[in-house]
């Protein structure tokens, strides 16, 4: 899938770097928590968000991702799209929820990344 597909099934607005527009996309993450995407993020990615500071757009430099994508008609500012331009970052904006677009980009075929199951066996390692 590429980022044009995303703008397309999203019927999202590119706010910055239209031309990556023809870069393909194969894993997805969506996160409002910085330190999970940090924690679990192992391939490049998309970033599905609602937190439109400058942690989003760091975290996403230290992970090397090409897109963002700010759901919930949230749009961010212009010194966040700056500085995502500046790295060369595709950023789009959604009105649908977290969940749909999630939804909608799985139905078309992206994946999230494989998250390894704790040592106890458990999806709580606290459990």
């Amino acid at each position: 899938m590429t980022i044009a597909d995303m703008v397309s099934i999203l019927h999202a607005r590119v706010l910055r770097g239209e031309n990556g527009l023809n870069r393909s996309v194969h894993k997805i993450c969506c996160s409002d928590l910085m330190s999970d995407v940090l924690a679990f993020v192992n391939d490049k990615t998309v970033l599905v968000t609602g937190l439109c500071n400058q942690h989003v757009v760091r975290t996403a430099e230290m992970l090397d991702l090409k897109c963002l994508v700010f759901v919930r008609g949230k749009i961010p500012g212009d010194d966040i799209l700056d500085a995502a331009d500046e790295l060369g970052m595709t950023v789009l904006a959604t009105r649908e929820t977290a969940f749909t677009t999630c939804g909608l980009l799985y139905t078309a075929g992206l994946r999230g990344e494989e998250i390894d199951w704790p040592e106890n066996g458990g999806a709580d390692s606290n459990a």
